[in-house]
């Protein structure tokens, strides 16, 4: 339940205004958890729901044409964060693995959203320094998309293992209380 939960946040986190230079969105934490603790055959709710996000917010908030293909490298990076958070933290969840799901989540989807912008855009030119200033003007989002997955990956999985700490008592205490 709580993998559902995290994505309704993560859903409502790309619906409300959140302008300016924080760009504070759950989806990257929100599907490296629900990749980590939920089943391969779950993953298409998470897809699907954000698929309907993507749709709502281009129609209705941002008043442009829909055409999928546009978004068919985000949906794609959608699985594999999914995938990413099943193979690094599925079996064994570390503070290190969720430090690295955080970071390779985030890079991917720079590396390979921006690469996809500049060959199918004609915003930058397409030679090395047009891929060069490409990369250079998604830098912000960049960072704002690592912060963001850190902290709700941290949360996710960081409050529940302090949680069972905090509740933890050595047997050779409840055995002495008997």
């Amino acid at each position: 339940m709580p993998a559902y939960l995290l994505l309704l946040v993560a859903v409502f986190s790309r619906l409300l205004p959140h302008a300016g230079m924080w760009n504070f969105t759950a989806v990257g934490g929100a599907l490296l958890y629900f990749g980590a603790r939920r089943s391969w055959r779950e993953m298409l709710a998470p897809l699907a729901a954000l698929m309907a996000t993507d749709y709502i917010l281009t129609i209705y908030m941002f008043h442009y044409a829909f055409h999928w293909q546009n978004y068919a490298t985000t949906w794609a990076w959608y699985l594999m964060a999914m995938v990413l958070g099943q193979i690094l933290l599925k079996a064994r969840t570390t503070a290190v693995r969720v430090g690295a799901g955080s970071l390779l989540g985030p890079t991917s989807f720079f590396v390979v959203s921006n690469y996809v912008v500049w060959v199918s855009s004609s915003m930058y030119s397409h030679d090395a320094s047009g891929l060069l200033t490409c990369y250079t003007m998604a830098l912000p989002f960049y960072r704002n998309d690592v912060v963001s997955t850190a902290v709700v990956a941290g949360l996710a999985f960081g409050l529940p293992a302090l949680a069972r700490r905090m509740n933890w008592v050595p047997a050779q205490t409840v055995a002495a209380v008997k």
